[in-house]
């Protein structure tokens, strides 16, 4: 586990471990102020130039500029969307990172 300070409040703030299981992917969707998303998710749906689009375990790695969008997080008991007017989406190695208000 990886322990960082958060430079807009001085916070002492720890990464979750790294998912290890076949299903689920690491998602992480934040702004430079704002954590909005920081688990495990069975899948990521987001809208980019070329259309919708979905990011499950075993996912190609990838980086793409998103559209304005409703991001669709799977959970295995529940869903979560985060309304975004952009962002980028870094894929790698089963773990999604979602850059807002860049």
């Amino acid at each position: 586990m990886v322990r960082r300070q958060d430079a807009s409040t001085g916070e002492v703030v720890g990464e979750a471990p790294v998912v290890a299981d076949k299903i689920h992917i690491r998602v992480k969707v934040y702004s430079p102020f704002r954590v909005y998303f920081n688990d495990q998710a069975l899948s990521i749906s987001a809208v980019n130039d070329t259309g919708p689009f979905d990011v499950l375990h075993g996912h190609h790695n990838f980086l793409t500029l998103l559209s304005p969008c409703e991001l669709l997080i799977k959970q295995d008991d529940r869903d979560q969307r985060i309304k975004i007017s952009r962002g980028i989406m870094h894929v790698k190695k089963d773990q999604v990172t979602v850059f807002l208000d860049v």
